[in-house]
């Protein structure tokens, strides 16, 4: 599959809103381990708008993905083991104490379950490079609160406006709007003084090199960036390319965080650093397509949250702008070109790394 150079390593695209509202690109030459993942064969002005786009029939959804010969590991074991670790070092970093009310607004929602694909990744990615998971397991937690943040932000009714959250209701239904708002700033500000003061036998430099990503991640130039977008771009048309600015910093940036967090605690080299950059990036837009899919083939009860809302709200998806079968058919080059990254590593360690892959591309919810 060719890639467009369209996203670099380091932030190289500027976003401009013109006079009449559209969106242009433009930049520095990309980063040299820099790609988009957009085929060349998908132009954005020859995709179908109609809404006969989502007419779709309830089915199971399968991606057609590549056939792979994943390692031999027992991946629901090794997420659920992952999972019970994170879940008991969250749990540990807040305890019921004053104020009362928004130190359990914050237990309400980074308790709440869910898969924990972000710090297990981050686990995943120290062990890869030879790290032991120890090492990574704060930075890990930290990006938890950072994703929590930013899911209490995003269900808010000045943002995305949602009332389901993980199956139950939203943070500002719970608490109200008020301490919502502050339940975010809190984690957020936990989550860097967790990594700060919890990480024990990591370089200083390999610590600041760390929470800079994290921070970067986070700020104008990664989540809020995405976020920002998508906010301006609701009710007007946007191209694929937009549409993959939006997602690669509102939901990909903090996913590559994690990733690469996990190798830098890890002692990974330069090369090992940029080989999980761009695997997570990868993941991270196939999150994302998929989340997309699901939205137009699944139930509320199905997803955990709900569905239907983008059609309903009419926006941009990448099977509203590809099609289905086109959306299903980029799974499958993603899920290609992020194995691909893993190459480089020793199988064994990397397995669980396939399996995440493979894992993302068929999830269910």
């Amino acid at each position: 599959m060719a890639f467009l150079a369209t996203i670099s390593g380091h932030e190289n695209l500027l976003l401009t809103n013109t006079l009449n509202n559209s969106f242009i690109f433009s930049g520095k030459p990309p980063h040299r381990h820099s790609y988009s993942f957009l085929p060349k064969k998908i132009q954005a002005s020859s995709v179908a708008n109609s809404s006969k786009t989502f007419q779709f029939k309830e089915e199971e959804f399968s991606s057609k993905t590549e056939k792979f010969i994943l390692p031999e590991f027992d991946f629901k074991e090794y997420m659920k083991m992952k999972a019970i670790k994170v879940n008991k070092e969250l749990d540990d970093a807040i305890p019921m104490q004053e104020p009362m009310k928004i130190h359990e607004a914050m237990r309400y929602s980074l308790l709440a379950g869910g898969k924990r694909v972000r710090p297990i990744l981050c686990m995943a990615s120290c062990e890869v490079v030879g790290g032991d998971e120890s090492l990574a397991i704060p930075a890990a937690c930290a990006v938890e609160m950072i994703h929590t943040m930013s899911l209490i932000h995003d269900d808010l009714p000045c943002m995305d406006n949602d009332d389901l959250r993980r199956g139950k209701p939203t943070n500002h239904k719970v608490f109200g709007e008020d301490t919502a708002v502050l339940t975010g700033d809190a984690l957020l500000s936990l989550a860097f003084e967790h990594v700060a003061t919890k990480t024990k036998d990591v370089t200083p430099q390999r610590m600041v090199q760390a929470v800079g990503e994290l921070g970067s991640a986070v700020g104008s130039k990664g989540l809020v960036a995405g976020q920002i977008v998508d906010l301006a771009s609701e009710g007007k048309q946007v191209s694929l390319t937009e549409l993959e600015y939006i997602h690669h910093h509102k939901t990909g940036k903090l996913l590559e965080a994690a990733v690469v967090c996990g190798a830098i605690i890890g002692g990974g080299n330069e090369i090992d650093v940029e080989r999980m950059r761009n695997y997570a990036r990868c993941l991270g837009l196939l999150f994302q397509v998929v989340d997309d899919i699901l939205d137009v083939t699944k139930s509320s009860e199905e997803l955990g949250k709900t569905a239907g809302k983008d059609l309903v709200t009419d926006k941009a998806t990448y099977p509203k702008l590809m099609g289905l079968e086109k959306a299903r058919d980029l799974v499958g080059e993603l899920v290609a070109k992020a194995m691909d990254e893993l190459s480089y590593f020793d199988a064994a360690k990397a397995a669980p790394l396939y399996h995440f892959a493979n894992y993302i591309a068929h999830r269910q919810n």
